[in-house]
């Protein structure tokens, strides 16, 4: 008979053999988009004493990602500090910095882009935020701005850019390659994976409504065209937000919209007409350039990012979760470092290889 330690947590127990090996720990992610994957990857490479399963009703081509144009210019978020914010940026920044200049660029579809944010008055705050991490970033002089006659002042910087319909799809092989599976299925209950799996990780963004009952989150609608105008090779950004063109591998993104409260996925004719006429704008070679297709996504947005541990309870009964979601238009600048935090938060709910090691030994 092999002689086993137990060791009993909120709603699991780790059988430890007496050769110190260890039972994997099983983690289901919920959510197949940006944060749900990242978050999923991040623990396959951070914590390999746990079997990850990301389930999702979606996943690549068909999440809010997807749509998103995925170039990291970040905005703040309320109740979050600044000091956070940064770095969840800089550990984002970083992440994929390395990733643009590896192998593994072209097929996960990282690149560095360039270009400008322009303003029509100059902001409270000239230098944002975020200035130091991003490339080169400066000021624009006046011999620049004369392109943007309407706007008074600018800043010029490079960033990165993801490609969603290349960068998701190699996060998932990643999370293969870890040991970790996707599984299609919209989970309805959360309680339906007590049993099977030890901890859940809400990445669940909207789901959140009805899965936990935040009633806090709400969509904001978000419509892109992307259209085919191989010769822009800069990004041009209004400061206010609401107005972008991003050119990517396959095409140029043009936006956009915020439309709160709005659950619909159509795209509106008169919303492509206002992004199409701004853009141009900007940008007046964009004149009657192809249209390749309209896109929309709806935001997963609250007052301010939740990334927290939870602990359920129902007939004595606890299912340990930790959440990670309310990311709105921010995903792609702050992904992989709130994927790092829930990852922390996770390890703070189960023993690391060593310590189980070690109370094995007792």
């Amino acid at each position: 008979m092999v002689a086993q330690t137990i060791i009993v947590f909120p709603n699991f127990v780790l059988l430890v053999g007496s050769t110190g090996s260890l039972q994997k720990i099983q983690v289901a992610v919920i959510g197949g988009g940006l944060v749900g994957l990242s978050t999923a990857l991040c623990i396959t490479e951070s914590l390999p004493h746990c079997t990850v399963t990301v389930i999702s009703e979606k996943f690549s081509p068909n999440t809010t990602g997807d749509v998103a144009a995925g170039c990291l210019i970040p905005h703040t978020y309320s109740g979050t500090s600044l000091h956070q914010q940064i770095a969840w940026f800089k550990e984002t920044f970083d992440y994929l910095f390395k990733i643009a200049n590896s192998s593994e660029a072209g097929e996960a579809g990282i690149h560095l882009i360039s270009g400008w944010q322009i303003f029509k008055s100059p902001p409270k705050e000239t230098y944002t935020f975020w200035w130091q991490i991003v490339l080169g970033f400066r000021l624009m002089n006046e011999t620049e701005l004369v392109k943007f006659p309407s706007h008074t002042f600018g800043q010029a910087f490079t960033t990165l850019k993801c490609q969603a319909s290349q960068y998701l799809p190699w996060m998932e092989k990643r999370i293969k390659s870890n040991g970790g599976c996707l599984e299609s299925r919209k989970v309805k209950n959360v309680w339906d994976l007590h049993g099977t799996y030890d901890v859940v990780v809400n990445c669940s963004g909207l789901g959140s409504r009805d899965l936990f009952g935040d009633q806090s989150i709400y969509p904001v609608k978000g419509q892109v065209v992307e259209v085919n105008a191989p010769w822009i090779k800069h990004f041009i950004r209004d400061g206010d937000g609401n107005t972008y063109i991003y050119p990517g591998i396959s095409g140029v993104t043009l936006g956009g919209t915020r439309q709160k409260d709005d659950w619909s996925f159509f795209p509106n004719v008169q919303d492509s007409k206002g992004i199409l006429d701004r853009c141009c704008h900007l940008e007046p070679s964009l004149h009657g350039v192809p249209i390749i297709q309209e896109k929309v996504g709806l935001r997963p947005t609250r007052s301010g990012l939740r990334i927290e541990k939870d602990l359920l309870n129902k007939n004595n009964l606890q299912l340990p979760v930790i959440h990670n979601y309310g990311h709105g238009g921010g995903g792609f600048s702050n992904h992989w470092g709130t994927a790092k935090t829930a990852t922390k938060l996770l390890q703070e709910l189960i023993p690391s290889v060593h310590n189980v090691y070690a109370k094995s030994k007792l």
